[in-house]
This record gives structure tokens, C-alpha cells and sequence, in this order.
């Protein structure tokens, strides 16, 4: 993966960025000792490493300040981070930046459970936004596999979903607003407790921006009150194409489940050792959960049964407690940690329309066959985000290249369909250089000159998001301009 040339001046100027950030900030809130560096030298794409120059722990918005504009004023790149859990390498560190962490801005600043909001610092973790307001009956609904740990910082910038986003959608539907820090220090309201602010939707720009915009520090997002009961029915197929057809048919009959989730024969041998969740032999899986009342969850199951029963499945188990709901969803949710037990690696996220569920699948283990390389699919299936996981041997040489190249082929394949490169986890450095098979060069400049409004010195989150040949043709000209 290529990266940038790190800029020297940047480099010869850390003796007084260090010096100015620790006058600004409290004690024991800069980190610049390179042991201590290595923990920040990768996010959750550990193929690729690069210590940064620096990092820093800022406490609340006006720390975020002040580091933004000293490191403005010194040229310094930042890479702002959440908790490090970004699969396309979103908080990859160039030498020469500044990490700007917001793990310890994790604080509720207000909770209003008649508007249906709540306030925090986004180094808050996405489950604890629920742990806040669960007691009262209420939940935050985007759910990533990561929630434990993932940060509602890093769920902004990616536009995160997770499993239940087929009902209640992802990040940007369940935003109301943000305290926004530019990269010159000023600090912008966007959005606010309402549905429908005035003016432009600077939001919609905000979300999803992957920190080349902004330091997003505070988030207003919508809490819910929690369904009156949910339950979930296990469906298992003997062929991953079959069971794309019945998701295809379940959503063309207009019913909309909560959650429709697909794990393939890999995925299910690796999580029932890892978690023995009880899931049947067979090659492909569904998990398709319904809420409401009891009427109305079982009408819908009903209607989700008799499609799964037209494809001839190997077993239809419809949860009858607490307990076997929990049960239907332990492998689900283990299936990431069950298959890194066994294997490396990489875990793609391209979304296609849900129609060519089939033929996406079929294409897949065709490539896997091509490719020599093994596959296990589990992803949300309802609204077509895949997540196919390429296993490899890191320690092998050429591996990672050939997965990488198998990735990007399927990733392609998204586009081709009527797709997109990403539903979840954002373009990063994974996909940067796929960004011109999605989009022509005048798509990418109409894109970077919004970067130039916020950052016009291209200072924050460098070498992410646009291929380095088109980005770096843009800044040449804008400097030969000035």
C-alpha cells in the first residue's frame, strides 16, 4: 500500500510541536516516546503499520481546539481516532501526523427522554449509549458487530450500521447533531435535538466524511424506546444462492424485519466451535428477527416462514424464549473473533442491491476457486452489505497481495451490480485506489473541493478516501495557483 512521502519539515519541527502541545494541554495528555507510539501504529487493518510522530488525549472540545490550531499553524498532519477498530485502515497514521484520540471524551452530556435525544462526547462506545438509557426503556439503534468497543467518533466518520439497520437504519439516519472542530481550531454546531434543521444539511456532509472534514467531539443522537418484544427464526439452506433467493423474496414481499443476517458453511463450523451456539449443518444460514407485539411478530414470522419453506430449507427454528433468541444470535455476534481463531483475515464491505444477492454469491466462490483462496460470508444480508472474509497467511509471502487483489475484485463486482465500495466501514487506504472505479475524475474533484473548504491546507486525515494520484495532482495545482 502506497503512502505518502513524510514531510520533512514536519518531522524537524516535533521538538516544538511536542513542547507547545504539552503547554496546552494537561499533564500526561501528549505521548511521544516511541514505545509507547507503537500502540497507535495501526487500527484494526494491522497489515499495515507507521508509527506517528505524536499523539494526544484530549479531554473536551476546547483541547481538541487548541491541538487543531497549533498543528495548523506547524503544518503538522492529524489523524483523528476513535477506538481504533476501522477495518479500512481509517486511523492508519502517516510518520510525520499527530494521533488525535478521543477515547477519554466519553461522557453523557444530556439525556431528554421527551424529544428522544441524547448528548455525548463521541469517544463514547456505542453500546454504552443504550447502557445510558436502557434502564429507562430506551436504546440507541445502530449495533456493528465492534459495539463494544467501536466509538460513536469513528461510527460518525464511517457511517457505521450493523445488524439491525435494515428497520431502523445506520449512523446518518439516527444523527441529529454535532460540535464539529475545524482544522483552524473553530469550533461549529451542526444540527441540533430537532428533526429538521435549517439551512444546508452540512450534517449529511459531516457523516460518513471520514475525518477529512473535521474532529467531530459531541453528537446528538436519536434514542428510541424499546420494542415491546422481538424474536428471531433460524434458517439454514443447502446453498448460499438459495438462501440469497429466499432474502430477495422476504424483502420483495414487503416485510420488513429488524434484522436479516447470512453467515455461509465457513462461518458456521468456526463460530459453533468458538461459541457452540447449536446451529444446524448446512451451507448457508439466515438469522431474520421481527419485533412488536405479539400479534404482529407473529403475523410477520408467519409470512417469513412460509418463504423460507418454498426453498426447501434443511430447518426452520422459530426462538420460543429469552433464552434461545440469545442462543440464535451468540454465533452471529462471535463470528468475527470465532474466525480470527482460525485464520487470517481480511474482511471486506461493499453493499449491492439485494436482488443480486444470487448471482453476487455464485461470483464470489467462483473467485475464491480462481484465486486459491478460502471465503466465509457473513453479513447483513436484509439491506445487502456484504462482509466476505478473505482467509490468507500473513506469514506467507504474497498472500496478503493475492487477497488483496481477490478483494478488490469482489469489491468491483459491488459496482458492476449497481452497488457501491462501502456500507459501513469507509473507503480508508483499503479501497482508496478502487475510488475510480465508482467514480470519474470530475465526481473526485467536486468531492475534494469540499475537503478544501474545511481543510484547505489538506491537513487532516492524510492519504485516506482519494486515490494519491488524483489528490496529490489537486494540491500540486492548488499550490502553483497560490
Amino acid at each position: 500500500m502506497e503512502m505518502p512521502v513524510p514531510d520533512p519539515v514536519a518531522m524537524a519541527r516535533k521538538p516544538e510541536l511536542v513542547r507547545r502541545l504539552r503547554a496546552a494541554l494537561p499533564a500526561g495528555s501528549v505521548i511521544d516516546a516511541p514505545e509507547e507510539l507503537r500502540a497507535y501504529e495501526c487500527d484494526a487493518l494491522t497489515a499495515y503499520r507507521c508509527p506517528p510522530l505524536a499523539a494526544v488525549l484530549p479531554v473536551n472540545t476546547e483541547e481538541v481546539a487548541a491541538v487543531l490550531r497549533i498543528c495548523n499553524e506547524l503544518e503538522v498532519p492529524v489523524v483523528p481516532r476513535g477506538s481504533g477498530t476501522s477495518l479500512a485502515g481509517g486511523a492508519l497514521p502517516t510518520a510525520d501526523c499527530v494521533i488525535l484520540g478521543v477515547a477519554r471524551m466519553n461522557g453523557v452530556l444530556e439525556t431528554d427522554y421527551d424529544n428522544r435525544f441524547i448528548r455525548v462526547q463521541t469517544g463514547r462506545t456505542n453500546l454504552s449509549v443504550t447502557g445510558a438509557v436502557e434502564v429507562d426503556g430506551f436504546f440507541y439503534a445502530p449495533d456493528p458487530s465492534s459495539q463494544l468497543a467501536c466509538a460513536i467518533a469513528g461510527n460518525i466518520a464511517m457511517n457505521s450500521g450493523g445488524a439491525h439497520c435494515l428497520k431502523y437504519g445506520v449512523t446518518t439516519n439516527n444523527l441529529l447533531g454535532v460540535t464539529l472542530v475545524t482544522m483552524q481550531g473553530e469550533v461549529l454546531e451542526i444540527g441540533g435535538p430537532w428533526l429538521d434543521p435549517g439551512g444546508l444539511d452540512l450534517l449529511g456532509v459531516i457523516c460518513g466524511s471520514e475525518g477529512q472534514l473535521g474532529v467531530v467531539t459531541e453528537a446528538v443522537l436519536r434514542i428510541l424506546p424499546k420494542p415491546e418484544g422481538a424474536r428471531p427464526v433460524l434458517i439454514g439452506y443447502d446453498s448460499n444462492e438459495v438462501a440469497g433467493a429466499c432474502v430477495r423474496d422476504i424483502i420483495e414481499a414487503g416485510v420488513l424485519p429488524v434484522a436479516i443476517e447470512f453467515m455461509d458453511r465457513p462461518c458456521i463450523r468456526a463460530t459453533e466451535a468458538f461459541a457452540g451456539a447449536g446451529y444446524p449443518d448446512c451451507e448457508a444460514l439466515l438469522i431474520v428477527e421481527v419485533e412488536g407485539s405479539d400479534q404482529e411478530i407473529a403475523e410477520q414470522l408467519a409470512v417469513i416462514t412460509e418463504i423460507a419453506g418454498r426453498h426447501n430449507p434443511v430447518e426452520i427454528r422459530e426462538s420460543q424464549s429469552a433464552e434461545e433468541s440469545a442462543r440464535i444470535w451468540l454465533g452471529r455476534k462471535s463470528a468475527f473473533g470465532a474466525m480470527g481463531q482460525i485464520n487470517d483475515y481480511m474482511c471486506l464491505d461493499g453493499t449491492i442491491p439485494v436482488s443480486a444477492l444470487p448471482l453476487v454469491l455464485r461470483r464470489i466462490g467462483e473467485m475464491s476457486a480462481d484465486y486459491g483462496l478460502d471465503v466465509a460470508n457473513v453479513f447483513h444480508a436484509g439491506d445487502g452489505n456484504m462482509h466476505p472474509l478473505i482467509l490468507f497467511d500473513a506469514n506467507k509471502p504474497g498472500d496478503l497481495e493475492l487477497c488483496e487483489a481477490f478483494g478488490a475484485e469482489v469489491l468491483k463486482l459491488c459496482v458492476e451490480v449497481g452497488g457501491c465500495l462501502t456500507g459501513e466501514h469507509g473507503i480508508g487506504i483499503e479501497k482508496r485506489d478502487l475510488m475510480l472505479h465508482q467514480y470519474d475524475r470530475v465526481d473526485l474533484e467536486t468531492q475534494m473541493a469540499v475537503k478544501d473548504v474545511f481543510d484547505p491546507k489538506w491537513l487532516l486525515n492524510p492519504a485516506k478516501v482519494f486515490p494519491l494520484s488524483v489528490s496529490t495532482a489537486r494540491r500540486e495545482r492548488r499550490m502553483a495557483a497560490e
